[in-house]
């Protein structure tokens, strides 16, 4: 069967070369049309070779057209000239559907390709293994429409089961259908695996969320590509393993770009973003220079940090390098300068991009929002809605959050109602926060409760702790006990909802409930939580500091420094609420 397979593939082509041989000028045609082809740069010049491969009777010729639909396909992502060209032919050959199957996977028509591969079947021509490659990555677009499994099949049934690159394709289309054992199934059977099959399956298993196998194929591998240690990061950085990353990336022969940014999104993604801006230094000191991917990525960290100066560098060095300020670095930008204090600058990004996309909507808004414009933030959601730019849960987040920062508890209770009714978004944990804080800091304490308790998600600490600030703020102690009592079932060992309930005591007085506080924060063995730290950012170094830290080298110099503004706030008439440091 595969014999008379091939055999009938070697036909086509012999018949084609031999007529070529018989009529030089015919040979001569075909490899100046096909120069043209690889030299051609716009639709105007396809047309004109496509006008005269008919003229010259070339469009019959399996490998022009072959050529032709790939350049079409591939260049242009145009199917429509492919198609005119293959409906043209009268004998279009194997190579010919080959590349029609291939060029409607590439351009996203998953569903197209297979309706050729059927018309192939009815042609009675004999696929070959590109065809299957393709049909299984077809499958792969179309999970739970078109079942891969069904071409498996057709793949023994046509004896390509032992060719390596159509089973890694099915290593690949099992473990996209979470079908991990029929992925590895068809990966242990394997007579002959390259290092495409091995990093296929390592990939398999880390998208199972299984470290452990991938890492023991990892080590068993013969040989390892760059792409096989990047996936294998990769893997660890997703699980917030980020030792075991940095091990294995300082362990790696040679590092590509893919490399590197792997490592500073591993770290970005994880919360160390100062290792993730050292990492992106020390890419650049190797000589490797960032990508857009790349750069997204370390504006983003310098937006966690804070680190304005870097974040102008870098966008300095976007514009020198000619980089397309695309909606990825875009929305980062604009991300960075409202977070770094600069909204000026991100509201100047965000009109000078030619294309936006709800990424750099929500980053705008977002930004508005916690500078306190929140008017205008409201006034930006309109505009975005003006466009036909539909808003996801984020945008509302922003959107709430903007209606807290300045009270305005109608409004918020109607872009509540509006978010589930006008745009079927499914209220999250953290919207709910938002509106039990809008709520709970305009007094509406009853209100807040009841939204609590209406709640189909179980509430969180931080919707809890968020009644629990409005308590503090309007004095409402019998609401606090029951946002404390819920907050220590939630976060047992956490201190500053006792703090904050042994606060409020103290603040009227209540002595007796203070000591039986304190007396039940030491018997539950809960002791203060170590401060949270901050950043700042001086001549383009990032310091860490928290609470009485003195690290830093300046450190008494700080100190006194303190000291002195705390005498101006007291000659300035300053009092210090004693009563709640405690």
């Amino acid at each position: 069967m595969l014999f008379k397979h091939v055999r009938t593939i070697t036909s086509f082509n012999e018949i084609s070369i031999s007529k070529r041989l018989h009529n030089p000028d015919s040979f001569t045609e075909v490899h100046t049309i096909a120069t043209q082809l690889r030299k051609c740069s716009s639709l105007k010049e396809l047309e004109c070779i496509f006008a005269t491969m008919v003229k010259t009777n070339a469009n019959q010729d399996c490998f022009l057209v072959n050529q032709f639909i790939s350049f079409n396909t591939t260049m242009f992502h145009r199917t429509d000239y492919a198609v005119l060209a293959f409906t043209q032919m009268h004998e279009p050959n194997a190579f010919v559907y080959n590349a029609l199957t291939r060029g409607f996977v590439h351009c996203g028509y998953p569903l197209q390709a297979i309706e050729f591969y059927m018309h192939m079947l009815r042609a009675k021509i004999l696929p070959t293994s590109y065809t299957f490659s393709s049909l299984i990555k077809a499958c792969s677009m179309l999970l739970g429409v078109c079942s891969g499994e069904a071409v498996h099949g057709h793949v023994w049934k046509s004896g390509f089961n032992s060719h390596v690159f159509v089973q890694t394709a099915l290593v690949d289309y099992y473990s996209n259908s979470n079908k991990f054992s029929e992925s590895r199934r068809v990966f242990d059977e394997m007579a002959e695996r390259d290092v495409f099959s091995w990093t296929t399956m390592v990939s398999a298993h880390v998208r199972a969320g299984d470290l452990c196998s991938a890492r023991r194929l990892f080590d068993e591998m013969p040989e390892r590509n760059i792409a096989t240690w990047n996936t294998m990061i990769d893997g660890y950085a997703r699980f917030g393993n980020v030792v075991a990353a940095e091990l294995l990336f300082n362990e790696m022969p040679a590092k590509d770009i893919i490399s590197w940014t792997t490592m500073i999104t591993c770290y970005s993604q994880n919360k160390k973003f100062r290792e993730a801006l050292d990492m992106f230094n020390e890419m650049k000191k190797s000589g490797i220079s960032p990508d857009e991917v790349t750069v997204a990525t370390v504006i983003s960290a310098c937006a966690h940090l804070g680190a304005l100066d870097l974040g102008r560098e870098i966008h300095l060095y976007v514009m020198q390098i000619g980089f397309d300020l695309d909606v990825y670095i875009g929305s980062a930008l604009i991300d960075m300068y409202a977070k770094c204090g600069s909204l000026d600058r991100s509201l100047l990004v965000f009109f000078k991009l030619r294309e936006k996309n709800l990424f750099c909507w929500n980053s705008v808004i977002e930004g508005l929002a916690v500078h306190g414009f929140a008017h205008e933030a409201l006034a930006m959601f309109a505009r975005m809605e003006s466009e036909k730019i539909k808003p996801n849960g984020v945008t509302f987040i922003s959107v709430l959050s903007a209606c807290t920062h300045a009270g305005l508890v109608d409004e918020g209770r109607r872009r509540f109602q509006s978010m589930i009714s006008g745009y079927s978004v499914t209220p999250q944990v953290e919207h709910y926060g938002c509106m039990v804080d809008l709520l709970s800091k305009a007094g509406l304490l009853e209100e807040a409760l009841e939204l609590i308790r209406s709640m189909k998600l179980q509430p969180n600490a931080v919707i809890w702790g968020a009644l629990l600030g409005g308590c503090k703020l309007h004095r409402n102690l019998e609401i606090a006990h029951m946002a404390v009592n819920e907050l220590v079932i939630l976060e047992p060992n956490n201190s500053g909802y006792y703090s904050l309930l042994l606060n409020m005591y103290a603040e009227v007085k209540r002595w007796t409930e203070v000591t039986k506080i304190r007396v039940a924060m030491k018997e539950l063995g809960i002791e203060k939580r170590s401060p949270g730290s901050s950043w700042i950012e001086m001549n383009r170094k990032i310091y860490q500091f928290a609470a009485s830290d003195k690290s830093h080298l300046a450190s008494d110099e700080i100190y006194l420094l303190l000291a002195e503004l705390d005498v101006q706030l007291k000659l300035a008439g300053y009092v210090p609420k004693l009563e709640s440091i405690l």
